[in-house]
């Protein structure tokens, strides 16, 4: 944990907070802290900062904190991701948010079983912690947004547009030419949507209609990796690649 994160609403108007669950045992335990040790913060979509520690209890935690007038930028990545097994997604939601994604658009597709979608691993009662957890590796305090998806032709036809508006549309197949870093450095645009399929792969169909409504076919070579492998491993291509396409202009990560 690299930073404590606190609910908006957590923090008082005079800067003072009161940790008593998972965050309290871990700076007790782990961070080992003392009355006027300072520890690194953010509020869930607002600044970071730190606070300094003014008691510890076995019960609870108080602190002070002093908050950055600055917010973290917003990830410009947007991750449009073929559900994949419950099992697997269990693991990919602290990582997805560790890598920094604007928002996740979970979407039905040919090779996704349908019963994919009624798993608890769906819910944002399971999800949203996780997504806190990752935020907290990462140190950064920007929630990626999550819609779910039973219509994956819908998605594309009529709500894509509205979702990611201008960005650039890029869609990951073994099968595609183009390499990652390639087509982005060929690109101006700011903002990058990512197309990740199911372990079977995208049908024909649904590449093409993927390609009608924008989308660029790229590879990353001819291996075809799990669904957690593939999210990542493109995740930190991409970043990377637009953190060299436009330097000092790309906020992908904080």
């Amino acid at each position: 944990m690299n930073l404590i994160l606190f609910e908006p609403g957590e923090i008082d108007a005079d800067g003072r907070a009161v940790l008593r669950d998972e965050r309290a045992e871990h700076v007790r335990q782990v961070l080992k802290a003392a009355p006027g040790q300072r520890l690194r913060i953010g509020v869930l979509d607002g600044p970071r900062g730190y606070a300094i520690v003014e008691s510890v209890t076995p019960s609870h935690i108080s602190v002070t904190t002093e908050l950055d007038s600055a917010l973290p930028p917003v990830p410009t990545v947007d991750l449009l991701l073929a559900a994949p097994r419950p099992k697997v997604l269990k693991r990919l939601w602290a990582q997805l948010a560790a890598l920094g994604v604007r928002q996740i658009m979970l979407t039905k597709a040919n090779k996704v079983e349908r019963n994919y979608f009624d798993t608890h691993v769906m819910r944002e009662a399971f999800y949203r912690p996780r997504l806190i957890e990752g935020l907290q590796q990462a140190a950064d305090t920007r929630l990626p947004c999550v819609s779910i998806h039973r219509r994956f032709k819908v998605l594309i036809e009529d709500e894509l547009d509205d979702r990611i508006g201008d960005a650039l549309r890029i869609v990951a197949h073994p099968r595609g030419a183009t390499p990652v870093y390639e087509r982005l450095r060929e690109s101006t645009a700011q903002h990058i949507c990512l197309a990740v399929g199911p372990e079977g792969g995208w049908t024909d169909y649904e590449l093409d209609l993927l390609t009608q409504h924008g989308f660029h076919t790229i590879t990353m070579g001819h291996r075809i990796l799990r669904t957690d492998t593939a999210c990542v491993a493109l995740l930190a291509l991409v970043h990377e690649a637009c953190s060299c396409a436009h330097p000092g202009n790309y906020h992908g990560t904080a």
